[in-house]
Order: structure tokens, then sequence, then C-alpha cells
């Protein structure tokens, strides 16, 4: 996958309470095939990660906010998980237009962990196969969705995976479809 996703740009948005693992290890696998990733966010300055939910794990540098970026400037979307990120992100009108607004887009979507609850929002999972933590199953077939338990599931442009466990098939999957999978160059 070296260098798959040269000149392609991966916008990864996520708020304080962010699982460390779930945006650090997909960053490093975009990084790693050549893409250039942006994280964005409700807030500048850092976001506060988290470890399993509970204990802190140190910050990362937000590079934009949700509020300027423009679906247009980006080929692909990431959305980590952690229970207090994606609570934030779904609460917030500029983020849930944002993804929205991407998913509409068709480019393809990552969504990992507790990261669908976002897309449960935007309302776009209804009539598509996804899968979470199970904590939120319920909510994704509330809304519509056909809650599938395995380690990834790709339907359309929407990928999504469980829980950190799956990290490793979830970040070789969204490189090969954040490169393969994109529906027009930007």
């Amino acid at each position: 996958m070296a260098e798959t996703l040269r000149g392609k740009r991966v916008a990864i948005l996520a708020a304080d309470g962010v699982e460390r693992v779930e945006l650090e290890q997909p960053r490093e696998a975009l990084d790693r095939a050549g893409a250039q990733t942006d994280l964005l966010s409700v807030h500048d300055g850092e976001i506060q990660a988290r470890d399993n939910d509970l204990d802190a794990a140190g910050t990362f540098t937000v590079d934009g906010l949700v509020t300027d970026a423009l679906v247009a400037n980006y080929h692909a979307l990431l959305l980590p998980g952690g229970t207090v990120n994606p609570d934030q992100l779904r609460v917030d009108q500029d983020a849930v237009a944002f993804v929205r607004d991407f998913v509409d887009s068709g480019s393809p979507v990552a969504a990992i962990c507790h990261g669908p609850w976002t897309l449960i929002e935007v309302g776009v999972v209804a009539g598509r196969a996804l899968t979470s933590f199970p904590s939120i199953r319920t909510n994704l077939r509330n809304a519509g969705a056909e809650v599938l338990d395995q380690e990834l599931v790709v339907e359309g442009n929407l990928t999504t995976s469980r829980s950190p466990d799956d990290l490793p098939a979830f970040c070789d999957t969204i490189a090969y479809e954040f490169a393969y999978s994109t529906t027009e160059e930007r």
C-alpha cells in the first residue's frame, strides 16, 4: 500500500474524548500510504485523548475547525470512536453538516467503535449494513441499519468497524477504500 494515497487529503473529525488508538493507528496507516491527514475538530488547539474511555491519554493538535472545512477539499473522512468524542460531534451542527455532506458526496467515510453514532445523527444509516461497538448497535438498528457483528463492513462509501481489536483489518481496509473508492479526483 505504499504511496497509494499520494496526493489525497483525508479529514479526520474528532473531539475531546477520542479513543487514542482509534485516531492514532488509522492516521499512521494513512500517512504511510502517502495521504495528507488533517485533524478537524469543533474547537481549536488540542483535543484530549482517552484510553478505554476512562484514562487520560495525552492530546492531539487540531489542524483546523470543522466550521471552516470544505468537503470538496478532501478525498475521504475518518471518524474515530471513544464514547465522548462522537457524543460531542453529534450535537455540533457544523460537524453534523460536514459529515452529512461528506456521505452525500459519495466519497469514502470510515467510522470505528462508537464513531457510527455521528452517522446516526446525520441520518445516513437507514437501509445500510454497518457494524459498531456492541453498546450502540441498538441505536443503529433503531435508525434503520442492518447491524452485523464482524470486524468490518464495507457498504457503499461507508466502512465501519467494531473496536480497537479490529484496528489491523480496519487500517488496511480504509487505506484501500480511500485509495480506490473515491468517486472523483479532487
